[in-house]
């Protein structure tokens, strides 16, 4: 079985092939969009300020990130060979995590590659292209 991970921070379009069939699978990650409120209440300077949780948030979007690998991780740990690819960093970020906290797939990851955009058409064509 081969598998094609094209993901971003919304969700992971996982494309498997195992002899001649190919299936398509969706994992959405639950990430929420923090959107930080505060700081200066006013344009004076030493004028009052709001306190802002930033460790809070980025903490909990980190809690966030590792279950959404870990739900991707758990589709393609039987493939023999992983392409991983995608608009953002997130591919990168899963590397990351798989060379750290999950070795055995690591030899298995065959390249990962930074594409654009992608309707799920293509992103079959493109995983089928790649292997």
């Amino acid at each position: 079985m081969k598998a094609g991970v094209w993901l971003d921070k919304k969700k992971a379009i996982i494309v498997t092939l195992n002899n001649g069939e190919e299936s398509i699978n969706t994992i959405f990650s639950n990430i929420e969009h923090y959107h930080v409120y505060g700081g200066s209440g006013t344009r004076l300077k030493g004028g009052p300020q709001d306190v802002v949780q930033d460790s809070k948030y980025l903490e909990r979007e980190k809690h966030e990130i590792k279950r959404y690998f870990d739900d991707i991780i758990l589709e393609i740990k039987e493939a023999s060979a992983i392409v991983l690819f995608g608009p953002a960093e997130m591919c990168k970020k899963l590397h990351k995590e798989i060379i750290h906290n999950h070795a055995y797939i690591t030899t298995k990851i065959k390249d990962v590659v930074k594409t654009d955009s992608m309707t799920n058409k293509q992103i079959k064509a493109w995983v089928k292209n790649f292997f």
